[in-house]
């Protein structure tokens, strides 16, 4: 056998295989590795959606949370004015109805003393009526005496 012709041969063989082979093997390949790119490509894409919708909501969610602890903040300043304007009410009202207290206890009180002396007056009427009686030895009539008894209660 030739060398050329065997050269020749496989040159001819192997020219069969590149046409067989960019006929049908090639664009099947190909097609598979475009599809391959473009899921890729849509893969890496949605990422970047998913990436920048994530941002999006992690500021939301920041500022979401920012809102609820002003407004919480917020109403525990609220609750707090509320408890003292409470207390503020509630001690104002202990102290009116501590003045009401002390002022009937102080009426009362004025109203025993006036009735413990008109009491010690009338003690006192009596007892000068039997030390007078007893320095007489006499007996005086009371009803008689009344206007002069009464003059005496009211000096005393």
């Amino acid at each position: 056998m030739n060398i050329n012709a065997t050269l020749f041969a496989q040159a001819i063989v192997f020219a069969i295989l590149v046409w067989f082979t960019m006929k049908f093997v090639w664009p099947p390949i190909a097609k598979a590795l475009d599809e391959r790119a473009a899921k890729i490509s849509e893969g890496l894409a949605a990422s970047e959606k998913a990436k920048s919708e994530l941002a999006v909501a992690n500021k939301r969610v920041e500022e979401e949370l920012s809102k609820s602890r002003n407004e919480s903040a917020t109403r525990l300043a609220d609750a707090e004015r509320r408890a003292q304007a409470v207390l503020e009410e509630a001690k104002a009202r202990a102290t009116e109805e501590a003045a009401k207290i002390v002022a009937a206890a102080r009426q009362e009180a004025e109203a025993q003393v006036v009735k413990a002396r008109e009491q010690l007056r009338e003690q006192v009427a009596a007892l000068a009526v039997k030390g007078a009686e007893q320095i007489l030895r006499k007996e005086v009539n009371a009803s008689v005496h009344a206007d002069l008894l009464n003059r005496l209660k009211t000096e005393l």
